[in-house]
């Protein structure tokens, strides 16, 4: 891995961890209903993106409906599992579930995990199995499910961003197209529709700084990643997450959730 990717990889993750920070700075004590917290992050990272293609030479849209219905089920599931989950275990469920899509898709392409690697998987595993025994600060299934939904559906349509050599305009495409499903989702919604000013202010910046940009940068970095890089560096991500849980929100953990 060279120096650019490693810098590019560590924003990304940084993004990432800012990305379920501010899903639960915005779903904190109801203030916001997920399916509005979808569609702002979904239309704000469109429009940081937009802005940002028009600036690097207006550059034309790219990206394809099934990337961006990937997106979509992943943005919305993301949503939807944090009403029920803390920060740290719903990063933790995430990239748990992306790592295990990821390294199968590996090893499908003929890729093998090196001693090291392969400690790091079985340690990740050990991890989440821990996390999902029954204890009292054990995930709902519910949200549990729908988290690895979320890391199911991210992992895919990172695999599919692998090759791209536009990963801005490739992004900014998926952004809008999944808004359409998006907006749906809205409109099936609406009795429920509600949201405070400052929770539309980190649903905001979690689509068109951490979303956005921090996807962009990630399509940037993954050329330079193998299959079991790029999944397991994602690992660092939960770390994050539960730190600044912890910070921000006062979030308390329980024993088995810090060996998780």
């Amino acid at each position: 891995m060279n120096t650019r990717t490693l810098l590019l990889t560590a924003l990304a993750m940084l993004a990432f961890a800012g990305n379920s920070l501010l899903c639960r700075l915005a779903l904190h004590d109801q203030q916001m209903d997920a399916a509005s917290f979808t569609l702002i992050r979904l239309a704000s990272g469109a429009l940081v993106l937009l802005l940002c293609l028009r600036l690097n030479r207006r550059q034309p849209v790219q990206g394809n409906w099934r990337s961006a219905l990937l997106l979509f089920v992943y943005a919305a599931a993301f949503s939807f599992a944090y009403l029920e989950l803390g920060t740290g275990t719903g990063a933790l469920l995430l990239f748990g579930s992306v790592q295990i899509s990821m390294l199968l898709a590996g090893w499908r392409r003929g890729e093998r995990p090196d001693r090291w690697q392969g400690t790091g998987l079985l340690l990740a595993l050990a991890g989440l199995l821990l996390l999902l025994l029954p204890s009292a600060g054990a995930p709902t299934l519910s949200g549990a499910l729908l988290m690895a939904l979320a890391g199911l559906a991210w992992a895919v349509y990172s695999l599919r961003g692998r090759g791209n050599e536009a990963p801005l305009a490739a992004t900014a495409g998926n952004f809008l197209r999944a808004l359409v499903p998006a907006l749906l989702l809205a409109l099936v919604s609406a009795p429920d529709l509600h949201w405070t000013p400052g929770s539309l202010v980190w649903a905001s910046l979690s689509g068109g700084l951490a979303s956005g940009i921090g996807y962009a940068v990630w399509y940037q970095a993954l050329p330079g990643l193998r299959a079991f890089q790029a999944a397991s560096v994602q690992l660092s991500v939960p770390l994050l997450a539960t730190q600044g849980g912890s910070w921000l929100l006062a979030e308390r953990l329980s024993l088995g959730q810090r060996l998780a």
